[in-house]
């Protein structure tokens, strides 16, 4: 409405006589609502009455066209001015960078070094801007040299927009020396601060973040969203676990006691980094707490929530949470809410959800993004259909990293077909991607699951000693589960006793396995009695135990385990398990009747029962099928 009314008044003055003053308002209403119509009509009138010598005329009507995506009218401007000063050549610079001209953008600033225009704080600025994100370390180091020579270090936006640059670079030790000589610093000097501890992975949580925090205070800075918003990223997970969820509940505190407000568009990100914390420390009934007291939600704030519940394991309500992001607020998914929830296919919905959202993705022209393709190669392979992971995977509209090729491979072994497996990791290694972690467990899962002993033991000895990978416990685990599964269980052993690291519950998990699969009950005794000194709070590994010893009628060894358990307080969970059928989900546990068909279901499963056998066939046979 304010543009039309807008071009409606300038259509009506085109006539008169007016001063530079109204080309000026119209200019600013071209840059606030960024019409590329508007600025013609303005770059017109500007020509016609003679204002295109006057520099705040021209700077704007550079500004102008580059904010409307149209760099190269800026520069054919910039171009019919004979004296052109800093603050033309800063608008241009700005404009190309906005546009990623980058090369652009860094020759107009050596032109402007060359014609003996002096740079200011914001030309340098700029630059130093550029440097980081095309992580220029070079160009950077000059911009700081030059920052010095002229005196403008001392410029606190430009110094952080150095000390950001340095970071981007992986240099932090440089930024970090920078902030120390910062005669003054404001929120933003701290953000960048904590922005590279986070990202350079140098930060001890309990003293960096209590000194981080004394130290603003001290400095009078107040934490602002963003400072917030950095700090709970470092929060929740592994290690120290009720240390970081007591750090995530004092900054939950301040939030509240300082008024930053989780609900208004500027503070989406705060509420989405409070929602993944509480997911990340597995609170995620708290996560659901921050998300329904948002006054507003967009995108990014319902894609944490139902990646909240993806990572917590609770499918179903991520599946109902997704449905309602789009019939209740009206919004439409984007390529990471379908990243987010796709694991629930494998698990609830099925194949034929799962292709759903692989036709949503490819009517929006999502389908070239390769962290959506890897997850939709991951729940293809997952949901049975080999065949569509291999056509997502071979379509050449995306760009494959590592990720693609181990999710392929990996999709390969869970199939069985260990073979095709190793030829496409060879493949990969051929064209000169070098394996990750997952790659390498993908194919060496794979051997284990198809019995390729040499082709996977040779694999392991490429990966240690050609890419000279430090033998992790999932690498360990995967060498331990395919040699028992060949029934090679005294080497899996000694594997075990020589291997580099200390075995972890997975690596006595596999020798448990291969020791149940090929009925080996004293090296079946060995292995869950490493499990248990391991994982004394875990009730499998007891229930195991326990009932291997009953098989053997060793009932004295029951009662221990059981009083032990009852002593420590541990029980376990009955296991579930679920099928798809006409797109409803049917959930079963041990000895279930609950279910409407119990009675069928259980006939059918004595007619199987018996077929397996060998024994006979069963009259309820013809009336199930």
């Amino acid at each position: 409405m304010i543009l039309s009314s807008a071009r409606n008044t300038f259509a009506l003055i085109t006539s008169r006589n007016y001063t530079s003053a109204t080309v000026q308002h119209f200019l600013r209403v071209s840059v606030t609502h960024r019409s590329l119509k508007l600025t013609k009509q303005s770059h017109a009138q500007i020509l016609l009455l003679g204002h295109i010598s006057n520099p705040f005329v021209s700077t704007k009507l550079i500004t102008a066209y580059a904010l409307c995506g149209q760099p190269t009218q800026s520069q054919l401007v910039f171009n019919s001015i004979q004296h052109k000063d800093v603050y033309l050549y800063n608008s241009l610079i700005n404009g190309y960078v906005k546009n990623h001209g980058h090369n652009e953008a860094l020759e107009l600033f050596s032109n402007m070094y060359y014609s003996n225009v002096s740079p200011d704080d914001f030309t340098l600025a700029t630059i130093s801007k550029l440097s980081g994100e095309i992580k220029d370390l070079n160009v950077g180091m000059l911009i700081h040299g030059l920052s010095i020579k002229i005196g403008f270090v001392v410029d606190v936006i430009l110094a952080n927009s150095l000390m950001s640059m340095y970071v981007k670079c992986g240099k932090f030790s440089e930024c970090l020396n920078l902030f120390d000589e910062m005669p003054q610093r404001n929120v933003g000097s701290w953000n960048v601060r904590i922005s590279g501890h986070t990202s350079s992975g140098d930060f001890s949580l309990g003293k960096d973040l209590c000194e981080i925090v004394w130290s603003m205070q001290i400095d009078g800075v107040k934490l602002d969203a963003f400072t917030v918003s950095s700090l709970l990223t470092l929060i929740g997970g592994n290690v120290e676990n009720t240390k970081r969820w007591d750090y995530g509940r004092e900054l939950h505190c301040y939030i509240v006691r300082n008024e930053l407000d989780i609900g208004f568009d500027s503070d989406f990100h705060l509420a989405c980094s409070l929602i993944d914390m509480y997911s990340r420390d597995n609170k995620v009934v708290r996560s659901r707490r921050v998300f329904d007291q948002m006054k507003r939600r967009n995108v990014y704030a319902w894609t944490a929530m139902i990646n909240g519940y993806v990572k917590n394991g609770d499918l179903d309500e991520a599946l109902v949470l997704f449905h309602e992001m789009q019939l209740k607020d009206r919004i439409e998914p984007n390529k990471v809410s379908l990243v987010s929830v796709l694991p629930t296919c494998s698990s609830l919905i099925g194949l034929s959800g799962g292709k759903q959202i692989h036709g949503f993705a490819i009517r929006k022209e999502l389908n070239h993004d390769v962290s959506l393709c890897n997850a939709l190669i991951d729940m293809y392979s997952k949901c049975g259909s080999l065949d569509c992971a291999r056509r997502v995977f071979e379509d050449s509209s995306f760009n494959k990293d590592a990720i693609s090729w181990s999710s392929i491979v990996s999709g390969y072994g869970l199939h069985g077909k260990g073979h095709e497996a190793v030829l496409l990791y060879n493949k990969m290694v051929c064209l000169g991607s070098k394996p990750d972690i997952i790659t390498i467990v993908g194919v060496l899962s794979a051997c284990g699951r198809s019995g390729l002993i040499n082709e996977g033991l040779e694999i392991y000895n490429s990966v240690i000693n050609t890419y000279r990978f430090k033998p992790t416990t999932e690498i360990c685990a995967c060498v331990v589960d395919m040699l028992g599964r060949a029934g090679q269980l005294d080497r899996a052993l000694d594997f075990i006793k020589t291997m580099p690291v200390e075995p972890s519950p997975s690596i006595w998990g596999a020798l448990v396995s291969a020791s149940v699969m090929h009925g080996n009950s004293e090296m079946q005794d060995l292995a869950y009695k490493s499990l248990i000194q391991l994982e004394p709070e875990n009730p499998s590994n007891y229930i195991s135990l326990s009932n291997l010893y009953a098989s053997s009628r060793r009932w004295d060894a029951v009662a221990e385990l059981r009083t032990m358990m009852k002593d420590r307080g541990l029980k376990k969970s009955p296991g579930c398990s679920w099928i798809s059928i006409h797109g409803k989900t049917h959930c079963f546990s041990v000895a279930d009747k609950a279910h409407p068909c119990s009675v069928s279901i259980y006939e059918m499963l004595d007619d199987l029962i018996l077929i397996m056998r060998g024994a006979a066939s069963s009259p309820h046979l013809g009336k199930m099928t």
